[in-house]
């Protein structure tokens, strides 16, 4: 049986609770077969004279999976992490052209750091080995390896959203980097949206050819593609949410708004995420529909996200701004309409958090996935569930039709769904709650990784295959 080698960003330890999506999903994949987990430690390695190799590889044994990490220079991490990917392909493949900064010497970085990546991957290959490479981070990685003599079957995950090909054609490299994906054998989206305007880039700028069974060819290459939506063990979750920490949460909160209905937001504090204009349809809500004043009341966690990047401490300013007013002009001695949390829950709490809510507002500007809504979802006691409002610009929305789909730009319309959702009927909310569960159980993360891999094994081996180290 071949080797699951798992490469990513930051490498997470598997027995430890995980709070981001992508390291709870590959967490959930290797521990299931064991293997390989590569990518960086987290860690800015000092300069030194002798450190022109750039440091060794960590390696650290958790069960049946190894972990082997790299730290990067702090040249490499603000070219790399903060300039490139952060600074550039974060905000284009959220649509956000005026976030971006084309700096050429971020590429450099870009390419460099990947290039590393590679090199110290390399002498750790077996030759039967599959590799599952993930994100934007990381999208030039296989043209490396198959640059130094791999021929190993590699797939490639992408967690964000891919944004229409203008949009994407913006970027300066945009060619090169479209063009490296093809060094996959599987290139696997979050949704069908996703190959959508990933196959039209590359028809429109590559003149790629859509054969018969869906594969893409170009640059002398055939790249199957495919959507694969991430998704949750829903068992676990359940768990987490009947487990001790889960249940005093739901009690305490349960005990602490008893005279309250609970509306509830959990994002990274990122612009992604809609988080001003979630607060301003709840504002709209409380002038539109006056009752809910002294009865809802907005929990939104806001967890610390990339703090050193400068639109970051613009957008914590505007929510402190914005929560602030809304208090100021709204509340009571007895009840304040917001309460903003900058800081991060654990995740053995959530499943409580979500339990006590009435509903749950999930309103990205534009997201690949959003797992928060399918984690409400599982949280729920199915004779008497909250309500999920779900962005209908987050990948999740493909196939959770039964939550209420907004537009959160639209400020009237969501204030609107909101107020559907606190007086919708026990019977709607309990029917429309039994269609969402059952298709998170259907498309769950065991679902999503056994598709991939095995769509990958079915790619087919490339005629240099095994790996020269």
């Amino acid at each position: 049986m071949s080797r699951l080698v798992i490469v990513s960003n930051r490498v997470a330890d598997p027995g430890k609770a995980a709070a981001g999506g992508l390291a709870v999903a590959v967490k959930e994949s290797l521990q299931q077969t064991g293997g390989l987990w590569f990518g960086w430690s987290g860690k800015i390695r000092e300069e030194t004279p002798d450190s022109a190799d750039h440091g060794d590889v960590k390696l650290e044994a958790v069960g049946n999976v190894q972990l082997a990490t790299i730290d990067l220079s702090q040249q490499d991490y603000d070219a790399y992490y903060l300039g490139y990917a952060n600074g550039v392909l974060w905000p284009v493949f959220h649509y956000r052209l005026d976030l971006a900064n084309f700096d050429v010497q971020f590429a450099a970085g870009y390419r460099r750091v990947n290039r590393l990546f590679a090199h110290k991957l390399l002498p750790l290959l077996r030759p039967d080995d599959v590799i599952w490479i993930h994100d934007y981070h990381l999208i030039p990685l296989a043209a490396e390896l198959r640059a130094m003599g791999c021929g190993n079957r590699i797939g490639f995950f992408l967690h964000v959203p891919v944004p229409p090909p203008l949009i994407m054609a913006a970027i300066p490299e945009h060619e090169w980097l479209m063009r490296s994906l093809f060094a996959y054998d599987l290139v696997g989206f979050q949704s069908e949206a996703d190959v959508t305007h990933f196959a039209r880039y590359v028809e429109s700028e590559a003149g790629a050819e859509c054969l018969s069974d869906g594969s893409l060819r170009a640059f002398n290459r055939t790249l199957r593609v495919g959507a694969y939506p991430i998704g949750i063990d829903v068992d676990e979750f359940t768990k987490l949410a009947n487990a001790r920490d889960g249940v005093d949460m739901f009690l305490r909160m349960r005990e602490e708004y008893s005279r309250r209905r609970l509306l509830l937001g959990v994002d990274r504090l990122d612009y992604s995420k809609g988080l001003p204009q979630r607060v301003h349809a709840f504002r709209e809500l409380l002038a539109t529909y006056p009752e809910n004043r002294g009865s809802a009341t907005l929990i939104q966690i806001a967890s610390p996200s990339r703090e050193d990047v400068g639109a970051y401490d613009d957008l914590r300013r505007q929510m402190d701004s914005l929560c602030g007013e809304i208090n100021g002009d709204y509340g009571e001695l007895d009840w304040m309409p917001v309460r903003y949390i900058h800081r991060n829950v654990a995740r053995k709490r959530l499943p409580g958090l979500y339990r006590a809510s009435r509903v749950a507002l999930v309103t990205p500007l534009r997201d690949g996935m959003n797992l928060v809504a399918k984690e409400f979802i599982a949280a729920q006691d199915p004779a008497d569930p909250g309500m999920l409002v779900l962005s209908r610009f987050a990948g999740a929305a493909e196939h959770l039709k039964e939550a209420l789909l907004v537009n959160p730009y639209d400020t009237q319309g969501t204030a609107h769904a909101i107020q559907r959702a606190l007086t919708m009927s026990l019977d709607e909310r309990v029917n429309r709650h039994a269609a969402l569960m059952s298709r998170i159980r259907q498309f769950d993360v065991h679902w999503w990784s056994s598709g991939f891999l095995a769509a990958l094994e079915h790619a087919g081996l490339r005629e240099d295959a095994g790996c020269a180290a």
